[in-house]
Order: structure tokens, then C-alpha cells, then sequence
């Protein structure tokens, strides 16, 4: 089974590096109407058990030229009891393994646009739409987590 161990950050958040690309449906389109495919975004992911679906900065999905699928309404925080609308993407999303083992790559999932802020140290969230692909250990005392899939 691949798998990392990371370090907890030491204002304890769980962050991973991660790739962000545009589906596998819209690559397939984008090379039969002979157009260039964006390159795959490196990014800094936040896992946060509490988010239900992959979030992305405005700035990652700019960079891939996408436009939205849909929207939905989502409850933050800053939103109290009145949800808000967030943009709906469809993208490709990759959290490589550190052994010699295949990667988890995810052809096509949604991701909702959401304003992050760099200085946090993220451009991304992973939500448990990714999550429900893995198996997650968080060892506190240690201040480590694993990821496997």
C-alpha cells in the first residue's frame, strides 16, 4: 500500500505536496481539438477533516484555464448560518507517495474555489472527497500523520 509520513507543521497543521492538472475528460478534449494542455500545478495542500470537498485557491484554477462546471453552496465559518455560493471545477488531483510506489491520482474529482490565503502556507485544502481514497493515521504524541492509499 503507498504511503507517506510527514511532520506535523509546527503551528500543527498536516500539509502535502500535491499536484493539481485539469481532468482527464477535458485533457482528452483539449488534445483532440489540438490545443495545449496546462501543466500540472505543484501545490501545497492543507488536510483538514472538517472540509468536505478538495478547495483551491482562484489562483491554481487561473493558472489551469478552467471554467466552472457549477456551484454549490458551502458553509464556512465566515459564513455563519447563511451558506454561501462557491464555484464548482472539475480537476485531476495527485498526492505522490515517497517510496518507490504508484501516486494517488485522482482523474477527476470537484474542487471548490475558495479564497486561501498564501501567507497560511497553502493554496489548497483536502477535503474528505480525497480523503475517502485513504487511510489516515495522526500520532499526536510523535507530531506525525501518514497518508495511504
Amino acid at each position: 500500500m503507498p504511503y507517506f509520513t510527514k511532520q506535523v507543521a509546527q503551528n500543527g497543521n498536516l500539509i502535502v505536496n500535491a499536484a493539481v492538472g485539469v481532468s482527464f475528460g477535458r485533457r482528452a478534449a483539449l488534445l483532440a481539438a489540438n490545443q495545449p494542455v496546462p501543466n500540472l500545478i505543484q501545490v501545497q495542500a492543507l488536510v483538514d477533516t472538517g472540509a468536505n470537498c478538495l478547495c483551491l485557491d482562484p489562483s491554481v484554477l487561473q493558472q489551469l484555464q478552467l471554467t466552472p462546471t457549477g456551484s454549490s453552496k458551502v458553509n464556512t465559518p465566515t459564513t455563519g448560518q447563511q451558506p454561501a455560493n462557491a464555484n464548482q471545477y472539475d480537476v485531476s488531483f495527485t498526492i505522490p507517495s515517497t517510496q518507490n510506489s504508484a501516486p494517488l491520482i485522482l482523474h477527476a474529482v470537484a474542487a471548490l474555489e475558495a479564497q486561501l490565503l498564501a501567507a497560511q502556507g497553502f493554496h489548497a485544502i483536502i477535503g474528505l472527497n480525497i480523503l475517502k481514497n485513504c487511510l489516515m493515521t495522526y500520532d499526536g504524541k510523535s507530531g506525525l500523520f501518514c497518508l495511504a492509499w
